[in-house]
């Protein structure tokens, strides 16, 4: 299951990834591009992609969309000032045909 993670610039996607993955929070550095991993759950395989969510990189999620069953967006609840620019992107994604049939899941 191919399953999309995105978000504003240090919301904690790469954090959640690597505790999936690892069972462990890792230091982790801004993700410039994508971080992709396998994750194992219940006999169930999950290809998770991890990408960087600083307002340059934004218009790329796009490139991304396609064969996506899953989508995670991540918001950091503690970053209030910038909850509506999060919804704003959240809302710009809901609205793509490729990504109609993906099941959501928002993280906080």
């Amino acid at each position: 299951m191919r399953i999309l993670m995105v978000g504003l610039d240090a919301a904690g996607k790469t954090t959640i990834l690597y505790k999936l993955k690892l069972g462990e929070i890792v230091t982790t550095i801004p993700t410039i591009g994508f971080n992709v991993e396998t994750v194992e759950y219940k006999n169930i395989s999950f290809t998770v992609w991890d990408v960087g969510g600083q307002d340059k990189i934004r218009p790329l999620w796009r490139h991304y969309f396609q064969n996506t069953q899953g989508l995670i967006f991540v918001v950091d609840s503690n970053d209030r000032e910038r909850i509506g620019e999060a919804r704003e992107e959240l809302m710009r994604m809901l609205a793509e045909d490729e990504l109609r049939d993906a099941v959501l899941l928002i993280s906080r």
